[in-house]
């Protein structure tokens, strides 16, 4: 997964690290930068992704160095990290897409406006996906979309995984609204439900179900996506992937670990990055890893930690987390092994 390369067409300026002078990473801002970024209307940039389309990721685990806490100078920590968010494992991409959209509820609905001729209307619109990855919406007669999607079924549904940041995963589905038949109601209402479990109001009487077949998937990749990059696929292709087994987790494992362990999150991090960062809030996860939300020197910035192997089941995933913790223990026993050695040997001196 699902973590750090610029690929939208819009106009960066980063946010720098503290001591880092942004200036002298300007040219390297089309590598993928590993601090927060954010909007400016001052400095443009150009570029393309470097990636294929159809890029697959590799399950194994990448060979990861540890240090000392003292990392070092800035630019050493940004080679390091940099070194290490591009060798992680990740989903394809087309698996995280189908993925993100499966776990999502909420996003910006598109339409022809009918009142406004020749210009688009945007709403805020709960839905919920099918078997095939299709969304669902539950529309009311009285809603202004409602009404452009039945004169023009022509639309598009946007969708962030992280609407807090938009240099994050964004996804838009541009398809045909088609009825949904009396035959598939009721699965339908059930998928529906299963994501929203008190839209009561689905059963009012101008209410009704409505589906998007999609024509093309898109997607833009940022900060917590650094080997996605940007692409579109096209409705047999996306229909095809599959949904992560593990994804449907996150929310319980995350919420766990946040909760309970969060001094043992920061420590896996640090072990598998070598930064000591000041805190780590496990975002998500997958089959091949997880994403984490973190900080260091007052600056907040995302990254991927692997697993070592694929997870099989949730309780896999739990010992896999567990192995990441005995690995930093080991390494922690190790370090003060060699450090009480390396004062004896001063003092023979």
């Amino acid at each position: 997964m699902s973590l750090v390369e610029i690929v939208s067409p819009c106009r960066w300026s980063i946010r720098p690290l503290s001591r880092i002078n942004a200036l002298k990473y300007k040219t390297k801002i089309l590598q993928p930068p590993f601090f927060h970024v954010c909007p400016s209307k001052t400095k443009p940039y150009s570029y393309s992704p470097r990636r294929p389309l159809a890029m697959a990721s590799s399950s194994t685990r990448p060979a990861q160095t540890v240090s000392s806490p003292d990392v070092g100078s800035d630019d050493n920590i940004f080679k390091r990290i940099q070194a290490h968010q591009e060798s992680v494992a990740r989903l394809p991409p087309i698996e995280e897409v189908r993925t993100v959209l499966d776990r999502s509820v909420r996003g910006m609905l598109s339409t022809f406006s009918q009142k406004y001729e020749g210009y688009p209307s945007g709403s805020m619109v709960d839905f919920a996906c099918d078997q095939d990855g299709f969304p669902i919406l539950a529309v009311s007669s009285l809603a202004v979309h409602t009404k452009d999607l039945l004169a023009n079924p022509k639309c598009s549904l946007l969708v962030a995984r992280d609407p807090e940041d938009r240099s994050d995963l964004v996804i838009t589905l541009h398809g045909d609204v088609i009825d949904v038949t009396e035959q598939d109601r009721e699965a339908v209402r059930a998928a529906y439900m299963k994501k929203h479990p008190r839209a009561f109001w689905v059963d009012f009487g101008d209410f009704q179900f409505l589906r998007i077949e999609p024509k093309i998937v898109r997607y833009v990749s940022g900060i917590a996506t650094a080997l996605l990059g940007s692409g579109e696929f096209d409705k047999e292709e996306y229909k095809a992937a599959k949904v992560d087994p593990i994804a449907q987790f996150s929310t319980p494992v995350a919420l766990h670990m946040n909760n309970d362990h969060a001094e043992d999150t920061k420590a896996i991090v640090q072990h598998s990055t070598s930064i000591q960062v000041d805190y780590a809030y496990m975002m998500d996860l997958d089959s091949l890893g997880f994403n984490v939300k973190t900080c260091y020197q007052g600056n907040t910035f995302k990254l991927r930690i692997p697993f070592p192997r694929r997870a099989e089941d949730r309780k896999d995933v739990k010992t896999l987390i567990l192995n990441c913790k005995k690995d930093h223990v080991l390494l922690d026993n190790v370090s003060c092994i060699s450090t009480d050695m390396n004062i004896q040997r001063h003092q023979v001196k």
